[in-house]
């Protein structure tokens, strides 16, 4: 299974990446609970735009982190310096043994046991 990162979410719902909405459509990934507060709680977010993510986010499953996630993201950031976002998300992937798709690779690619995909790059 894919755990879509919070940037891949953004960049389907903007209506600039119709291959990134097929590929959403063909993988159906999952998201952590992080992307939705970081996604949806974008202070400068309009009215419309806050209804198609949200309607992404119903075709999403979406993973809570546990106490798990939390302890693995902790010795993440103790490792390097990582946005408590992004070691959430990694955490939540390696916890679940998920491979992340993201267009931010090089925020992760430090994490050894962490599989990575980047759906932009493969849809080029």
């Amino acid at each position: 299974m894919i755990l879509a990162d919070s940037n891949l979410i953004i960049y389907a719902a903007s209506g600039k990446y119709p291959k990134l909405v097929e590929w959403f459509a063909e993988n159906k990934p999952i998201t952590s609970a992080i992307s939705l507060v970081e996604v949806l709680g974008y202070h400068k977010l309009k009215a419309n735009e806050k209804a198609v993510l949200e309607n992404l986010f119903a075709e999403l499953g979406v993973i809570y982190p546990s106490a798990e996630v939390f302890r693995m993201a902790v010795e993440l950031r103790q490792r390097r310096a990582v946005s408590v976002s992004g070691a959430l998300i990694a955490a939540t992937a390696l916890f679940h043994n998920l491979t992340l798709a993201t267009h931010n690779t090089s925020d992760f690619d430090w994490i050894d046991s962490l599989q990575i995909v980047d759906p932009l790059e493969e849809i080029a």
